[in-house]
């Protein structure tokens, strides 16, 4: 196992340098690119003030024996991580490499973002419960890591807020179109991170695109208002998108205050060297909560100390940062969630309980179901356009209706059916559009399945799921003269049954360490409403004139920040709780039925149950989760435990922890990744290896000192069976914690070996069920 573990880190850290190879790039050559060095604070010579002054001297670069002279770091780092990141020639970042006083070093990388009525369905109500408690989360400030902010919004406005926490540390910069005043009580920060971005893709790549971009705070994408807001924006009455999801919008933490980190760039991505640097400053500032919808996409890992995103999260958490990430939109194939470091929340996407349905109406009387954000003007009533499919004989990318692909001739005035891939829906719409035609047709494939979200196209148009698309489609290539119109209805409350696992929302297991369970759980990702730039339209596409106060938006972007916001306000209620308790609490009481009472389900397959690979512990329920009465904990040296158990060396365990660390020899039981005190118990059995036991400690955070926890263990049939010793737990003022043991068992390995998944129950009898997800997998040695 040790070995295959080992082989499977050597072939991930040799990624970047596999596909430089493909690419052509000569490491010999002298083309620049960015690099990040972790560095050996404690090495510098107290000649110099700062590290800084040190990373830049001549002594530095004669150290690695460089005749290139002083160096010029991009970004100097120095709270969460300790180094620098600079453009250099291959052959000086390899001279670099072998300086005495640098740990690591790793390319810089781009990596994309994951893109009212939400806070309610997750069981928040104005003046009661964990709002109330928490003054909506008035002295707790969220940093967030996006594409920036657009600071006039409602949502951004601090009024009847109180002064600015004192510990408060931030600054706002002033860049074009953001003065140093754009800030105020809510919006405390406003920083942005260019030199990544500047070094990769040039000094004037911000306009180079040619949209609309700033060399400032300022958010032309969107993007990053939306998350800022969903997460901790204002009140804001009388709010919708174009007259849909009508109502008063507000953040999950309506009175927390929002500090924003410019890390990503319209059209650009967000690279690795910006983002520590945005971890490195919201930390510093003073941040309690960091929300990131950023992630490699595709399911990408890497081992966690060449992932910034995991080094940084890192040195936030273990100062008492909670940080939430993205769980990535590549679902619902299996094994995509990325995101995976055990000290970082991960969080997939939901349904809420709120839809924007359409219907298509065929010539032959036949309805079907779809979704649409269209507010245009409709289509005229009982008015039949002919429908047309351009795959039937324009070939794929016709299908897909990409640019200049479509015949004009041929859609003038129609309904189009689009295949939905390799373009941007609403781009879709766009192309179909200037070619002519009247409406659209979105038809989902089989990678999305039924998963449908609303867009606000440019023209009449709908989406509908794989098998309505299919029986369109034929009805376009079997009848004569097949005519369709389309009827859109506005916004629906009430749907049922939601929660579902949304279908784009990335799935487990985890393809780095299966012995933790990702996602930890989801939160409302699909359709959702909050503030929106004013540099571009709903639909974020140049030729999109219209301007829009608020957005609708789906993704796991989205459900990020609902975490982010729910921990906002568990910091505020429990000031002493640690990041890894917020998280446990979340995850311990989140819900795994719908709101008719059945088991949540997966949109992807209408009727299949989801399970923990696509849900994590389930949907987060706020409501609960102020009152979890046991949390899990998790400290750093319980993280440097985890690390030497999966293999990692101790200096790349000091890339992440910046602290020297030994990792124990081995004696006795070996120890395992699922020992780890993780709220979730994800058990790998390989091989013969039938049986193991995992260990946890839980605390009692009840209001109750003496309490007594009984155990219920609930499996799925799969020939597994599960046993807990002890099986009740006794607290009192004196005893807080108390451990105990999880043994797995299983008579064989299944001939199919399919995953079997279950719930370990502890409670009090008094409300309190604190469940923990348990998943058992078989993989074969190899």
């Amino acid at each position: 196992m040790a070995a295959r573990r080992r082989l499977l880190l050597l072939l991930l850290a040799l990624a970047p340098a596999l596909s430089q190879t493909v690419l052509g790039v000569s490491g010999g050559g002298q083309a620049r690119k960015t690099y990040i060095f972790r560095v050996d604070h404690r090495a510098k010579p107290s000649v110099f003030p700062t590290h800084a002054h040190w990373y830049s001297s001549a002594a530095f670069a004669s150290a690695a024996a460089s005749a290139d002279g002083p160096l010029e770091p991009l970004h100097v780092y120095d709270t969460v991580f300790h180094g620098f990141s600079a453009s250099l020639s291959a052959s000086r970042a390899e001279e670099l490499r072998r300086h005495p006083a640098v740990l690591a070093a790793f390319e810089d990388r781009v990596r994309q973002l994951h893109t009212t009525r939400s806070p309610q369905f997750m069981g928040l109500r104005a003046r009661l419960g964990l709002w109330s408690l928490a003054d909506y989360g008035s002295d707790v400030i969220v940093g967030v890591l996006d594409t920036g902010v657009w600071p006039e919004r409602r949502s951004l406005s601090d009024r009847n807020l109180p002064p600015v926490p004192a510990r408060w540390r931030g600054g706002c910069d002033a860049g074009p179109a953001f003065l140093a005043s754009s800030c105020n009580k809510k919006l405390v920060g406003a920083r942005f991170f260019s030199q990544g971005h500047a070094a990769h893709y040039g000094v004037e790549a911000a306009a180079s695109n040619g949209s609309v971009e700033y060399m400032s705070p300022r958010d032309a994408d969107g993007h990053g208002t939306h998350t800022a807001t969903t997460a901790a924006g204002s009140v804001s009455y009388a709010a919708s998108m174009e007259g849909y999801a009508s109502g008063v919008a507000k953040g999950v933490a309506p009175k927390a205050r929002v500090a924003a980190y410019k890390v990503c760039w319209k059209g650009a991505g967000c690279l690795d060297s910006d983002i520590l640097a945005g971890f490195d400053r919201a930390v510093a500032d003073g941040v309690d909560v960091i929300s990131v919808s950023i992630g490699g996409g595709n399911g990408a890992v890497s081992p966690f100390y060449i992932d910034p995103i995991a080094i940084g999260s890192y040195g936030a958490v273990s100062r008492g940062v909670f940080v939430a990430t993205s769980a990535g939109n590549e679902g619902p194939a299996p094994m995509s969630v990325t995101n995976l470091a055990p000290w970082i929340a991960t969080v997939g996407a939901g349904t809420i309980d709120r839809n924007f349905p359409a219907e298509i109406v065929l010539g032959d009387g036949r309805r079907m179901s779809g979704v649409s954000l269209y507010s245009g003007k409709p289509l005229a009533n009982n008015t039949m356009l002919s429908l047309y499919y351009p795959g039937r004989s324009g070939g794929l990318s016709a299908s897909l209706c990409m640019e200049n692909s479509i015949d004009p001739s041929l859609v003038a005035g129609k309904i189009v059916i689009c295949d939905r891939g390799s373009s941007p829906r609403v781009a879709k719409g766009m192309v179909v559009k200037e070619a002519g035609g009247a409406a659209m047709v979105l038809a989902n494939g089989e990678a999305n399945g039924e998963g449908l979200v609303g867009d606000a196209h440019v023209l009449p148009a709908c989406s509908v799921g794989e098998n309505e698309g299919d029986a369109l489609k034929a009805y376009a290539a079997n009848t004569t003269n097949p005519t369709a119109t389309i009827v859109f209805r506005g916004t629906v409350i009430g749907v049922k049954p939601a929660p579902l696992v949304a279908s784009f929302s990335a799935r487990g297991p985890n393809g780095l360490v299966p012995e933790i369970l990702k996602p930890d759980f989801i939160a409302p990702g699909v359709n959702i409403l909050a503030a929106w730039t004013g540099a571009t339209g709903p639909t974020g596409l140049e030729a999109d004139a219209r301007r829009t106060e608020f957005n609708i938006l789906s993704g796991t972007s989205m459900a990020c920040p609902h975490a982010s916001g729910a921990a906002a306000l568990l910091r505020s209620a429990h000031p002493e709780w640690s990041p890894a308790a917020i998280r446990s609490a979340l995850m311990t009481t989140a819900i795994v039925t719908d709101n008719r009472g059945g088991a949540v389900a997966d949109e992807a397959e209408p009727g299949r149950a989801a399970t923990p690979f696509d849900y994590g512990a389930g949907h987060i329920a706020l409501g609960k989760a102020l009152d979890p009465g046991l949390v899990y904990d998790i400290g750093d040296e319980d993280y440097v435990a985890f690390m030497c158990s999966i293999g990692y060396a101790a200096n790349a365990i000091e890339v992440i922890t910046h602290k020297p660390v030994a990792c124990p020899a081995a004696t006795g039981r070996k120890p395992s990744g699922s020992d780890l005190n993780y709220p979730s118990i994800s058990v790998v059995l390989y091989g013969g290896n039938q049986s193991k036991t995992v260990i946890r400690t839980a605390t009692n955070v009840g209001a109750e000192a003496s309490a007594t926890y009984k155990a219920r263990v609930e499996m799925a049939s799969g020939g597994v069976s599960v046993a807990v010793k002890p099986e009740k737990l006794v607290f009192s003022p004196s005893a807080k914690k108390q451990s105990f043991a999880v043994t797995v068992s299983a008579a064989s390995a299944p001939s199919t070996a399919a995953p079997v998944h279950g719930h370990l129950v502890w409670s009090d009898g008094r409300g309190h069920d604190v469940r923990s997800p348990i998943v058992v997998t078989w993989l074969q040695p190899m």
